[in-house]
């Protein structure tokens, strides 16, 4: 039987793929991989980048072709068959990574050609390839005796094993815990959205009655609406302490030594590799020129952002005092009392803007935007084999023809990783004369569609629907031929989210939101009124939302530059130390945030969280150009296009913003969307 992942299709076969392909598919892939690298050394001995950098970028396609949807499915389809296929060939393609970044012979052969008088002939584009291609070889342990290097093969193996069980932990914790409501009594203040959510949830449990869970629509719902405090605060709980020693499901799916383990195999990997700290390794591939800068960068900002986070706090304390008659706020009590303070002083809601943000417009007035800013079309597709039938298909296109696709999977559900991610299926290069255009996956887990009523988001999905597909854009409109530097390969981690940012912009101007709102039974936009309101709004408790982001950047970031193996992680003790210097609010000493969180442990933002402060300097700064020309100008549109988008990872993130904005960033765009000018 043909395994339909060694096939060689335009887009993956999802209805034919199986969990028993996974493992066989990616056996056969690396050992011809390795076939093909043998062949290459065996050769004359003058390399090109003809002769060895192209024949090695197809067979990386080829594994990614395979490896793509497989990994895909885990995060959005998981069970136990595609689990065990998952975690099963995570050490092959981890040895594989491992061999191929210590192999003598190869990493001497790139060498070779940068040596070569020949390479000066090359194009900047190769030549960038060829540089982090001795970088990464580098970083991969190359230097090495053979004994380190053989420590360092089982270290990278057991770091994979980890992160993965750890995001396996996360989200069977996620799962592992509702709460089933049979008086309505109980329900008061929830939205409908929410109560019909929670009552399909039920029905599909064959309960009565009412089922909310940890899944974050239906979570936050509880949380911002719901009246019964006891409630928010057993809701608060579970959350908070997923995946750790605490909680309703204490010692389940426990990562506490997980998170120990990881730790220390990075700090051992940055060791062996001639670092101080998985911090300083951790930058070899970033911006940021030291440790010390990202610290005294995140210091600065909440320097900048304290006083106004104060202010805000003690307005939240007096406001739920004198109407709410909560005495002591609690972290259960902010978001809902947060949520009550903005339609006190606002006369708005997520609740009051959600039916304006039906899905079909937002998505309509999102392509327009496109259209507007880089004379894009984007249609749908029908006919494409899909995961799940939520899941749609687009084409995204210019003047000239097709530039990439997309698939759209927006709704939570079972078996789902939360959270929201861009990821590759295909990514664009240009080999043997042809062109393989780039194709991304666009996830998110906003609420479903049900009862009848199309699927309405609150403004802050429509944001991360922005964000995600910035990424997505990021990655579709390359026009690098190069997988190696081809869309988001080859960007420094911490100017990645540059563009997923600068798309938030539009989420906030009066032009762009005229054209993603409209009321879903009667299609007409946000009245003026309301417009006013949301605007007046924006920076409604700015300056806590900064230092909550800046207390998860510190505490990643202390946490790999400060590891010292004689006293292990002291993950509390950093993030105490870092919450008594940045936080306003602290939260119960039962929260275990950490235990559940995946973008360090088990995502790419490990020493590296800090990127998203990082990038918002460049995306504020970037969207200050449409401020001045006009936010639909298309000279401004048409730059950010060439110099940002087009360009992947061909030349370094600060080169291409200079190029774009003619300076030097400036922190100034970033205070002032931020409402923090004042403590500037």
């Amino acid at each position: 039987m043909t395994n339909p992942l060694l096939q060689d299709n335009v887009l993956p076969p999802f209805e034919s793929i199986h969990p028993s392909h996974v493992r066989p598919a990616i056996e056969e892939i690396l050992t011809l991989n390795r076939q093909l690298i043998e062949s290459c050394l065996a050769g004359s001995g003058h390399y090109t980048y003809e002769n060895l950098v192209e024949p090695l970028e197809r067979a990386d396609d080829r594994l990614n072709k395979a490896w793509s949807p497989a990994s895909h499915l885990n995060a959005v389809q998981n069970s136990d068959a595609l689990r065990e296929a998952y975690n099963g060939t995570l050490p092959l393609l981890s040895a594989y990574a491992t061999e191929v970044g210590q192999n003598d012979a190869l990493f001497d052969a790139y060498r070779s050609i940068s040596e070569s008088p020949d390479f000066v002939l090359l194009d900047p584009v190769r030549q960038r390839i060829i540089h982090n291609a001795l970088r990464d070889f580098r970083l991969s342990g190359v230097d090495l005796d053979r004994e380190k290097k053989q420590r360092f093969k089982e270290v990278a193996e057991e770091l994979s094993r980890l992160s993965s069980q750890f995001q396996d932990n996360v989200l069977d914790a996620t799962q592992g815990w509702h709460w089933h409501l049979t008086d309505e009594s109980q329900l008061v203040g929830l939205p409908d959205s929410a109560r019909a959510m929670a009552r399909s949830v039920a029905a599909d449990k064959g309960l009565e009655g009412w089922v909310f869970n940890l899944e974050f629509p239906s979570y936050i719902a509880v949380m911002m609406h719901s009246e019964d405090r006891e409630l928010r605060r057993i809701f608060y709980e579970a959350y908070s302490t997923r995946a750790s020693d605490q909680g309703p499901n204490a010692g389940q799916w426990d990562n506490t030594e997980i998170i120990e383990k990881i730790l220390a195999l990075r700090h051992e990997e940055a060791l062996l590799l001639g670092f101080s700290s998985y911090a300083e390794l951790s930058l070899a591939t970033k911006m940021a020129p030291s440790t010390g800068a990202v610290v005294d960068f995140l210091l600065d900002l909440a320097d900048r952002s304290i006083d106004s986070a104060r202010e805000d706090l003690e307005a939240l304390r007096a406001f739920a005092a004198a109407e709410l008659g909560i005495e002591n706020l609690e972290a259960w009590d902010l978001t809902f009392a947060s949520e009550k303070l903005r339609e006190s002083r606002y006369a708005l809601s997520q609740e009051i803007l959600r039916p304006y943000f039906p899905v079909s417009r937002v998505l309509e007035g999102l392509f327009e935007i496109l259209a507007r800013l880089y004379g894009l079309q984007v249609r749908e597709l029908g006919g494409i084999e899909v995961w799940h039938p939520d899941v749609r298909f687009f084409e995204v296109h210019d003047r000239l023809g097709p530039r990439g696709a997309f698939y759209l999977d927006l709704y939570a559900r079972p078996n789902k990783r939360g959270g929201a991610w861009m990821d590759e299926c295909r990514t664009r290069r240009y080999s043997n004369g042809s062109l393989q255009r780039p194709v991304a996956y666009l996830t998110c887990n906003f609420t479903p569609p049900s009862e009848g009523q199309p699927a309405l988001l609150r403004h802050e999905e429509v944001e991360t629907l922005f964000h995600e597909f910035g990424h997505g854009l990021h990655h579709i409109l390359t026009l690098i031929d190069h997988a190696g530097v081809s869309g988001i390969h080859g960007v420094e981690w911490d100017a990645v989210e540059l563009p997923s940012q600068f798309m938030e912009n539009f989420c906030w101007d009066r032009q762009a939101l005229n054209l993603i709102s409209g009321h879903h039974e009667t299609g007409e936009p946000l009245p003026p009124e309301l417009l006013d309101k949301m605007l007046a709004a924006r920076n409604f408790q700015s300056g806590m939302q900064m230092l909550r982001q800046i207390e998860f950047a510190l505490f990643d970031f202390r946490l790999h530059l400060e590891y010292d193996p004689a006293r292990r992680g002291r993950v509390y003790e950093i993030l105490e130390e870092v919450r008594s210097r940045v936080t306003v609010l602290r939260p119960p000493e039962f929260n275990r945030f950490p235990h559940s969180f995946s973008h360090i442990f088990a995502g790419g933002y490990a020493a590296g969280y800090y990127s998203y402060k990082w990038a918002e300097v460049l995306s504020s700064d970037a969207y200050s150009l449409f401020e001045e020309k006009g936010v639909f100008d298309p000279e401004a549109g048409g730059s950010f296009l060439h110099e940002i988008l087009e360009k992947g990872g061909s030349r370094s993130a600060m080169d291409l913003f200079v190029a774009f904005r003619g300076r030097m960033p400036s922190i100034e765009p970033l205070l002032r969307h931020s409402g923090l000018l004042k403590a500037a």
